[in-house]
């Protein structure tokens, strides 16, 4: 996925109002839309370098939309905070074929609303297989040594996403679970069981009862973020 048009650098003053963030860029401080809903473990620390991109819409309320933050580190690393930018990522490498568990199939929907809560799935794509349910998950938080952590905060809507995928396996159908990792110093992805136990109980027994999970990890730069290999999910 390649960004529109050029992202600005700045560095971040603070977050707030979960939805806001403040900016100093080389012009002065701007505020800027902060499109991630969870608490941004270890990715919103004030001072850090932050990339935005710059929208024209005159209907928009503010013109800047947090992209990037980098994390230090031995070999700082960029990561993508935007939650609304992962199907789109996970779309353009379904496509290109760089998801080789979800390839052969010949059309693909969106936001297709199924399930006995009220859910809607991210994919459902089509084949002469039968449908496959492909609910994608997006991850910034990564523990020491090398570890990628979701959710970073309590996911009521989570959980909710793997009992339904759990009900689509029952009913003989292909349900996926996959983690677009939005970080490449991470080697797995392992359930938070310490910030919510019941979404990595529910991860768990998804995954006796059947349904696929899968965790790619992306290549990320200020030109585009793209999905580069598979990582293990890992449930100790």
């Amino acid at each position: 996925m390649l960004f529109a048009s050029r992202l600005v650098e700045g560095r971040l003053i603070r977050r707030y109002k979960r939805f806001l963030a403040d900016v100093q860029l080389a012009g002065g401080v701007v505020t800027a839309a902060c499109p991630n809903t969870g608490s941004m473990m270890g990715v919103a620390e004030p001072g850090s370098r932050v990339w935005l991109s710059e929208h024209d819409i005159p209907t928009r309320k503010y013109r800047h939309t947090w992209e990037l933050v980098e994390v230090p580190g031995k070999k700082p690393v960029l990561v993508g905070i935007n939650t609304s930018r992962p199907n789109g990522i996970v779309a353009e490498a379904i496509a290109a074929g760089a998801i080789p568990e979800l390839a052969g199939y010949a059309t693909v929907r969106r936001e297709v609303a199924y399930g006995e809560e009220g859910s809607r799935i991210d994919f459902v794509l089509e084949g002469d297989a039968g449908p496959c349910y492909v609910e994608v998950k997006n991850v910034t938080a990564a523990a020491a040594k090398g570890i990628a952590l979701f959710p970073d905060c309590v996911s009521e809507r989570g959980a909710r996403h793997l009992r339904e995928l759990t009900r689509l396996k029952a009913a003989g159908l292909r349900p996926v679970q996959l983690y677009c990792v939005q970080r490449g110093d991470v080697n797995e992805v392992r359930p938070a069981d310490g910030i919510d136990h019941e979404y990595g109980r529910t991860l768990r027994e998804a995954i006796a009862a059947g349904v696929e999970v899968l965790a790619y990890r992306a290549r990320v730069t200020p030109e585009e973020i793209r999905i580069a290999d598979r990582i293990p999910v890992v449930c100790p």
